[in-house]
């Protein structure tokens, strides 16, 4: 790799400094693929609650890279088990495993039908900025970045460094996230995580010592889950623009004259996948744009629904448990005057602090016992094996216009 004339170093309010070394990071740090990101809320539609969550895909990506980063250079176990080309590749994918994401988080992916991380692939392997860096620093570098982004790459633990149980992409949202949102819910102990991973074939390992930080951090991920990522308020933003969406949608497959003005969405209404240069155009800023435009159109409830995302004038929301209640719900709504197509939203939200995919062993956190043998989490830590035979937390919401209750 060829190193900068000198290291740059970023201020960041979670890691103190972004240190880079490293000329190809900084090229995909200032590519326009990358740069985009700084238009791309990190955490959707939660910042309708947390006022203050106005944090980017783009610092979120940094922090990542910056975890990595540290793990290869200061974890001596880890640093002897990678090649330099090894090491390159995985402080790549960390900095572009979020390079796909579309506007207000995964709300996006249901009228693009293709996820994050199909749109992060494309990126890289085809016709990008990002993809020629990568070439030009060596051809089989983007196919072996999306490798790691895909899990598929032959050495598991650059998979395991960028995304699983135990990764630095956890490691940064929750303390990112927490910071920016002004609770304490995620907070860990982030420099004792890095301090007691070790390497065990191919796999990251956490040392016995290092069981309660790593217990931690599970119940810290879980109480941002329920008190952060399923806020029932920002689910409500997220009920509109799913309306809006499907109203779109709908509009634009009876007469696409209508909607024909509305530039940024097309691409999405045309064809199933975005390229690399419409994705590049379409940011949150774009977006809020085509809202101000839907707010002006002929279409009553495009009307509607786009003057509610521009304003906030979010649903209403209710618990419900059955199959029986979710009809009675559309039947009130439909009587008020309203489409439940698009003016009901059912939320379904289940998590518990920690669950492996069942038999696969890489998606374990593993325990590196005093005795040199290693076990799964759940066999070490009393905490986890209890929450793995405890009863899983759910909720079902059903979301509707506010004013039906006034």
């Amino acid at each position: 790799m060829s190193l900068l004339n000198e290291i740059k170093v970023l201020r960041d309010p979670v890691h103190g400094y972004i240190h880079i070394h490293d000329k190809i990071i900084w090229d995909c740090m200032n590519a326009p693929e990358f740069q985009r990101l700084r238009r791309i809320h990190q955490l959707g539609t939660t910042h309708q609650v947390y006022h203050t969550a106005e944090h980017s895909r783009f610092a979120h990506s940094l922090g990542v890279y910056e975890i990595v980063r540290r793990l290869i250079t200061e974890n001596e176990e880890i640093s002897n088990a990678l090649t330099d080309y090894e090491k390159m590749t995985v402080m790549v994918a960390a900095l572009l495993h979020d390079i796909g994401h579309g506007p207000f988080s995964h709300s996006f992916e249901q009228i693009s039908s293709y996820s994050h991380e199909d749109y992060t692939c494309n990126i890289i392997l085809r016709d990008s900025k990002i993809h020629d860096i990568l070439y030009a620093e060596d051809p089989d570098l983007p196919n072996d970045v999306a490798n790691v982004i895909r899990h598929t790459h032959p050495n598991p633990l650059l998979v395991q460094m960028v995304s699983s149980q135990l990764d630095a992409d956890r490691m940064d949202y929750l303390l990112r996230d927490a910071y920016f949102t002004g609770t304490s819910y995620g907070e860990y102990d982030l420099e004792r995580v890095l301090r007691t991973v070790r390497v065990r074939d191919h796999r990251m390992v956490v040392k016995e010592s290092g069981i309660h930080t790593i217990e931690d951090y599970i119940m810290a991920r879980y109480h941002m889950y329920w008190q952060v990522y399923y806020h029932p308020v920002g689910r409500s933003y997220e009920a509109i623009l799913h309306g809006l969406f499907e109203r779109l949608r709908d509009v634009y497959e009876e007469d696409p004259e209508d909607v024909s003005h509305l530039m940024m969405f097309l691409p999405l209404l045309q064809h199933q996948m975005l390229t690399n240069r419409e994705l590049l155009e379409l940011d949150e800023c774009s977006c809020q744009y085509g809202f101000q435009l839907m707010s002006k159109c002929k279409d009553t409830i495009l009307r509607d629904l786009s003057d509610r995302a521009l304003n906030r004038r979010l649903f209403d929301y209710d618990t419900i448990v059955s199959v029986e209640q979710e009809y009675s719900y559309k039947q009130w709504i439909s009587s008020m005057g309203y489409d439940p197509e698009y003016y009901m939203y059912v939320d379904r939200t289940e998590a518990r602090p920690y669950e492996p995919y069942k038999g696969q062993e890489e998606n374990e956190i593993l325990v590196l016992m005093r005795d040199g043998t290693v076990k799964r989490l759940s066999e070490a830590s009393v905490i986890v094996n209890a929450i793995l035979n405890g009863q899983n937390k759910n909720e079902k919401k059903v979301f509707y216009p506010k004013e039906l209750n006034e």
